[in-house]
């Protein structure tokens, strides 16, 4: 039986622990080299409080200046000074709205929100995401002391948030693609890209809307005799509200996506952006559509030769625009010159190919296939130099489809079935930062991820919507003055 004093016992409590703080070494020292040292401690702390003073004047330089500015005219003055400035400034800032709103947008606007969604929706959580996210790294006794990437700078345009982050050692962009979607939920976006900037340092493309939602109408047509640059020829815009360019001079073009993405919209732009030259003969263009017709015989007077099959005549015709690379290079041999050039008394050649792998993979018969094939490659690998430019369009990206895809330095994967496809289009890691081709809407036809080799970027774009009516008007355009019929490939035609 237990006495009843026994719960009444003393019981001596577990002498508190706690952790023993850590202060800095030189608080060890002994006070008299303290008081020696005290000119260069203070002169360290000195700097410690005026470079932080200055990264946080650098990174808002609106709301804190402005707000000094606005304190000291109230001290110094009377509270009157501030209402004033603020009035006249708003009524500047109205003129300045009213006569150029973009460049108020982008100069004004533009600081401001970046400076805002700094401090409220990134600096603020910043460090707890990268704890959650497991971007941080521990050092120190048991692990205890973290490390956190660096928030550097912001820049809000409206659709996106670019967000500058210096990495610890040992991560690299790949750490942050791997965690990209919980980046994005974190910070309210509907998707992140990662982005190399230079080393240790990347870019955070916090995407908030998509600016390329709404079809881009195609521009008005140029007057004929117009010059066209073949360098730079524009078929659309890029999601940063540039051009999307495109060069056919000295490259040939692989346009990949499933059915009803939009590969036609590529072509319809090129031809359109290309229509004074076609007009004058400057400009001949050859095309190929297996499914008969169905998409290049919409505008057929626009083509020097159109095949709507994928049988001999397709194979004649590849065969003799190969022919016509070699005969064509070889004057520019006999002229002294390397490339060619609008002065060289020779038209550009545009080869399109509809449906690429109907013509090279699809072909019944091995004899048509492997001359399609030698053709194909003949002109892709010979063809740049002696102004000859490639126009491919392909829904199936595989190897085994298509085996020449080295052959084209500019890659266009519209929207895509599988991740793996992008990879096949554009190369191996560019999915990786950001061209996630196979997300892209049912309801965005045109919209892309343009890849030109030597480029570690891809750019996400969108081409013209070329409408019946705007077909009909380019085939006006171009046989404007022109009495000659589409005449008919015979496989007999002079090189």
């Amino acid at each position: 039986m237990t006495r009843p004093d026994a719960y009444s016992r003393w019981v001596d409590p577990a002498p508190l622990e706690v952790e023993r703080p850590h202060l800095p070494w030189w608080t060890l020292l002994p006070r008299k080299l303290l008081l020696t040292a005290s000119p260069i401690i203070l002169m360290a702390v000195v700097t410690t409080v005026v470079a932080f003073l200055a990264r946080r004047v650098g990174r808002y330089p609106l709301f804190l200046i402005g707000a000094v500015v606005l304190v000291g005219l109230g001290v110094g003055s009377s509270w009157w000074a501030p209402v004033t400035l603020l009035t006249a400034l708003a009524v500047l800032g109205g003129l300045w709205v009213w006569r150029h709103l973009d460049s108020f947008t982008r100069t004004v606007v533009r600081q401001v929100r970046s400076e805002w969604r700094r401090a409220v929706v990134y600096a603020w959580p910043w460090r707890r995401v990268m704890l959650f996210t497991e971007l941080t790294k521990h050092t120190g006794h048991a692990q205890r002391r973290v490390h956190y990437p660096l928030l550097r700078r912001v820049r809000a345009d409206g659709w996106r948030d670019r967000v500058s982050v210096t990495l610890l050692h040992g991560q690299c962009a790949s750490t942050y693609a791997v965690h990209a979607q919980e980046l994005a939920n974190s910070f309210g976006a509907r998707s992140c890209r990662v982005r190399v900037d230079k080393p240790r340092r990347i870019w955070l493309d916090l995407i908030h809307t998509d600016p390329l939602a709404t079809p881009l109408p195609v521009p008005v047509l140029a007057e004929p005799g117009t010059a066209v640059d073949l360098a730079r020829v524009v078929i659309g815009r890029t999601e940063t509200g540039r051009p999307w360019v495109l060069r056919l001079l000295g490259r040939h073009i692989l346009v990949a996506g499933v059915s009803d993405a939009g590969k036609s919209s590529v072509m319809w732009a090129v031809l359109r952006a290309l229509a004074p030259w076609i007009h004058a003969g400057l400009v001949q263009v050859f095309g190929v559509d297996p499914k008969g017709g169905m998409e290049l015989g919409r505008a057929p007077r626009l083509f020097q030769t159109l095949v709507c099959t994928n049988g001999g005549e397709a194979v004649e015709l590849l065969e003799h625009v190969a022919t016509l690379t070699r005969h064509r290079a070889e004057a520019l041999r006999q002229q002294g010159t390397r490339k060619w050039s609008p002065t060289s008394g020779q038209p550009f050649v545009l080869l399109i190919i509809d449906e690429l792998a109907d013509v090279i993979a699809y072909q019944p018969d091995t004899g048509l296939r492997k001359r399609a094939n030698a053709a194909l490659q003949s002109i892709l690998s010979q063809g740049r130099a002696p102004g000859v430019c490639v126009i491919g369009q392909i829904q199936d990206p595989r190897k085994q489809v298509i085996d020449c895809r080295h052959l084209f330095p500019i890659k266009i994967a519209m929207r895509l079935d599988e991740p793996e496809q992008v990879d096949m289009v554009l190369g191996q890691g560019v999915r990786e930062r950001g061209a996630a081709a196979q997300e892209i809407s049912e309801d965005t036809p045109g919209v892309a991820w343009a890849k030109l080799d030597g480029r570690r970027d891809p750019d996400r774009a969108r081409a013209f919507h070329t409408t019946d009516a705007d077909l009909d008007e380019l085939s006006a355009y171009v046989v404007a003055g022109h009495r000659a019929a589409l005449r008919p490939f015979t496989g007999r035609q002079a090189a």
